[in-house]
């Protein structure tokens, strides 16, 4: 199995933010940025699991930033990722992020493609559907369980009164 991982970077909880004097950017001098625990716990970890109990396969992380995120680049290869891939750009939405991504799986083969639930910075939650959209792939966010087998995916999420399960053929 032949899976990608969306992994972002984003400000440490703990960093104090502060805006630029005209307050229209995000000031990063002295800021600690981190892997996106979501994409590191949901996606990363979850991958991984994936792969160790499929026997084979691997996992490539990708992130959209310039040569500051190479310090989540690097994490989540200490965590296991087989591969990592930087595309060198500046997205200032997740629209862009998303194309870039999307841009560079297009032809790649991948058979899943995990993104976190959100990134801690905005609580955005938008490029893992943004990028299946552009792909043309089946999407299922906020997944609690994920089981895959046979050519597809099932997947269990959390949902008021109970639990919902969907199915997905893989690509």
């Amino acid at each position: 199995m032949k899976i990608l991982v969306l992994l972002s970077q984003v400000p440490d909880t703990t960093a104090r933010i502060a805006f630029t004097d005209d307050n229209t950017k995000f000031d990063a001098n002295g800021v600690t940025f981190i892997v996106n625990p979501y994409d590191e716990w949901y996606a990363l970890v979850r991958a991984l699991e994936l792969k160790e109990a499929a026997g084979a396969g691997s996992v490539t992380t990708i992130t959209v930033g310039g040569a500051d995120t190479e310090a989540t680049i690097r994490k989540g290869l200490a965590i296991g990722a087989d591969d990592a891939v930087r595309v060198d750009e500046q997205p200032t939405e997740a629209l862009q992020v998303a194309e870039q991504i999307a841009a560079y799986a297009k032809d790649k083969g991948f058979d899943l493609i995990m993104a976190g639930k959100e990134t801690i910075d905005f609580n955005g939650g938008q490029v893992g559907g943004m990028v299946a959209e552009l792909l043309d792939l089946p999407y299922v966010a906020l997944a609690s369980k994920l089981d895959v087998a046979g050519g597809k995916a099932t997947i269990e999420r959390d949902v008021p009164g109970g639990v919902e399960v969907v199915e997905v053929a893989l690509p």
